[in-house]
């Protein structure tokens, strides 16, 4: 970690204690489906067993990956967002949050959140940020938003006097109805002055085979054996937003979203099956 970065270095002595490197995780599975190296056996399965149901699953979590920098680029850039909040960071790869941030503005300063404790051995390269700026590094859940709120990590970086970036990308469809993933959103942004974002990406089963949404759905119902994934619709990934002015085009899939310039050709939506959008608090 840099000497100009906030927050408490992470002790990894106990992390072997916590890797169950047996059960599947998604912040593994989605590093394996990145080409990754940080993921073992047990991630790997359940990730072939997606794909085989859903063989552009890696499409889909290369766009989210796009999606993620084009978005961060219009608030740092456009919107002159200095701030981020970045819950669900996954393993770290190219073009981090912080990374993309500060090569428009080196001052912007991001806190990372996620509970794998694989992440948290990753947490030092995750901190390493510019001079101007500051990162730091919550070893936290989304579904407990008031111990990501009151961190002391969390204040000592964040001004949340000022607008900040809340970044939900690919983690919200973790969170099952029963644990209310909206009042969860609801309760990051209450903490959000005016002028705040939220940035968000969900899969979905729309674009899905019948037969195929209705095994998602049952599967999410009952906890799957690789990790359930609660698949939902448009109308439920734009009820996020609700109260929020959507920056354009609005929630749309992530390989439409401010697209221009991406290699082509473009995927479909279909490969995708992901939404994904951004959004102002008024």
């Amino acid at each position: 970690m840099t000497s100009d970065a906030t927050g408490t270095a992470p002790d990894s002595g106990s992390l072997a204690d916590r890797i169950d490197t047996s059960v599947a995780h998604p912040a593994r599975r989605y590093n394996y489906w990145l080409g990754g190296k940080d993921n073992f056996q047990a991630d790997r399965d359940s990730g072939d067993a997606m794909a085989e149901r859903f063989p552009t699953i890696r499409i889909s979590a290369l766009e989210n990956r796009r999606f993620l920098r084009r978005a961060v680029r219009h608030l740092t850039g456009e919107a002159g967002v200095r701030q981020f909040l970045d819950i669900g960071t996954g393993i770290p790869t190219a073009d981090n949050t912080h990374e993309v941030a500060q090569s428009t503005d080196p001052r912007a300063r991001v806190v990372y959140v996620d509970n794998d404790p694989i992440v948290l051995a990753h947490a030092r390269a995750l901190l390493t940020s510019s001079a101007e700026g500051a990162t730091a590094y919550l070893d936290a859940d989304l579904r407990d938003p008031e111990r990501i709120l009151a961190h002391p990590d969390l204040r000592r970086t964040l001004d949340l006097s000022q607008p900040v970036a809340l970044m939900l990308l690919a983690v919200l469809h973790f969170v099952p109805d029963r644990d209310d993933p909206y009042a969860i959103v609801g309760h990051l942004l209450d903490a959000l002055p005016a002028g705040s974002y939220l940035a968000a990406s969900h899969a979905t089963h729309d674009y899905l085979p019948a037969e195929l949404a209705a095994e998602a759905k049952a599967a999410a119902r009952g906890g799957g054996p690789h990790g359930v994934i609660n698949l939902r619709s448009r109308e439920e990934v734009v009820r996020f937003f609700d109260g929020l002015e959507p920056v354009e085009p609005g929630v749309c899939s992530v390989a439409e979203w401010r697209a221009d310039g991406e290699p082509e050709p473009r995927p479909s939506v279909v490969e995708v099956s992901m939404y994904g959008g951004v959004a102002r608090k008024p």
